[in-house]
């Protein structure tokens, strides 16, 4: 806005702009389905934890994510065409009309889109589903196993409904926060209208969009006193598998 004349409005840099925030989008998302998955791992499978929960193995899925999300993320450059020319030098970022028109980019953008919002957002829903029942399950057997038959006054029972509250705070997060995007994008391709650059839909649906790099992130952080309790309760109730009950 202050600076028209900007290298940052170049047609390439522009196009590279878009590259490196849908891939900084594409990361955030995918890496809260690897620390839902540690955490899953850490309560459901505790056998698996050490060899599975380490700072080596958290090292390598984010490099992997990373770089695979910015290698899928590169076509979209190619998506982009110059707004307009001054001195035969492309200025600004439109979409190109073989991107608007085309079947195989319109294939492209919605598998794009599965990849960023429906399919994490799948994972996420499943893994924290079964963690939140695995954390009710074996708490209930815990209790009773200690001779608890009352949920009141109970301070691990509430911490694991603290915890599972939590788990799905941030399932329902990246599902509200991606809803307007997804239906801005599915309204343009099915509904066949153009793409209105500026229009105010359009800009609630990437500032949300935005917004979701970050609250996930925000929210693990916040709570990860909570989260080192629960996995430490946990580990302290016993598998009832392995428990062999006198009739006594």
């Amino acid at each position: 806005m202050y600076f028209p004349r900007s290298f940052l409005n170049f047609t390439p840099a522009c196009s590279t702009d878009v590259v490196l925030a849908f891939a900084a989008t594409l990361i955030s998302g995918w890496l809260t389905v690897a620390f839902t998955l540690d955490r899953f791992v850490a309560i459901c499978y505790p056998n698996v934890k050490a060899k599975y929960c380490t700072e080596r193995t958290a090292t390598v899925i984010m490099g992997i994510v990373s770089v695979f999300s910015c290698f899928i993320s590169v076509p979209w450059y190619f998506t982009m065409g110059p707004e307009y020319n001054i001195d035969n030098t492309p200025w600004g970022c439109v979409f190109k009309q073989a991107f608007l028109n085309l079947t195989s980019w319109a294939t492209f953008e919605m598998l794009m889109y599965s990849l960023v919002a429906w399919f994490p957002l799948i994972l996420l829903l499943l893994l924290n589903s079964v963690t939140a029942r695995h954390i009710l399950v074996s708490g209930r057997v815990g209790r009773g196993l200690r001779g608890r038959n009352t949920e009141d006054n109970d301070p691990e029972m509430e911490n694991r409904r603290k915890f599972v509250v939590l788990l799905f705070c941030i399932s329902s997060s990246f599902l509200l926060l991606w809803r307007t995007e997804v239906i801005y994008v599915l309204s343009e391709r099915v509904f066949g209208t153009s793409y209105v650059k500026g229009s105010e839909f359009e800009s609630v649906a990437l500032m949300l969009q935005a917004l979701s790099t970050c609250t996930n992130t925000v929210i693990y952080v916040l709570t990860q006193k909570q989260i080192q309790r629960t996995d430490e309760e946990h580990g302290e109730i016993p598998n009832i598998s392995n428990c062999k009950v006198s009739e006594k």
